[in-house]
């Protein structure tokens, strides 16, 4: 596991509640799909925390699940999702979760950029935008690395 800094931004607010763009919290909506293909995230929160690992990128590489196309909303396309473990550790306590990776060229709505990490974990009492965090992650299913300019 590899770790790195990171700093708590906001995100769209689409996958915890309803949002102008969908009437009901994204993530709730696709849990279920998400179980029927193998990855329980019942017992996490039901939301995302969008971690700036800014001037770092990332990439998938070989994330643990990939699931193609998956139709869970008659709003858009389907969408292909990547999942990979990862532990948040804020105020030197350790939360198991999943780095949550909506593919860029499936996703039409709500762009995000490659410095920004979309995390599932258990709810982190007291955590707030703004907030510093380490974020562990797996160096086999993740490249992180400084973006290059020019």
């Amino acid at each position: 596991m590899k770790q790195i800094a990171g700093v708590l931004t906001r995100g769209h607010q689409v996958a915890s509640r309803p949002s102008k763009d969908y009437p009901y919290s994204t993530l709730e909506k696709q849990k279920p799909y998400f179980k029927n293909l193998g990855l329980d995230l019942y017992p996490y929160f039901n939301g995302t925390l969008n971690i700036s690992i800014a001037p770092l990128i990332f990439r998938m590489i070989k994330p643990e699940f990939t699931f193609e196309k998956v139709e869970w909303t008659d709003l858009h396309p389907p969408e292909t999702f990547s999942f990979s473990r990862c532990n948040v550790i804020f105020k030197s306590k350790e939360y198991a979760g999943w780095v949550y990776y909506p593919h860029p060229e499936t996703k039409k709505n709500h762009f995000q950029n490659q410095s920004l990490i979309e995390v599932i974990t258990f709810e982190i009492p007291n955590i707030q935008y703004d907030d510093e965090v380490e974020l562990e992650i797996n160096q086999d299913e993740i490249k992180v690395e400084v973006q290059q300019t020019g």
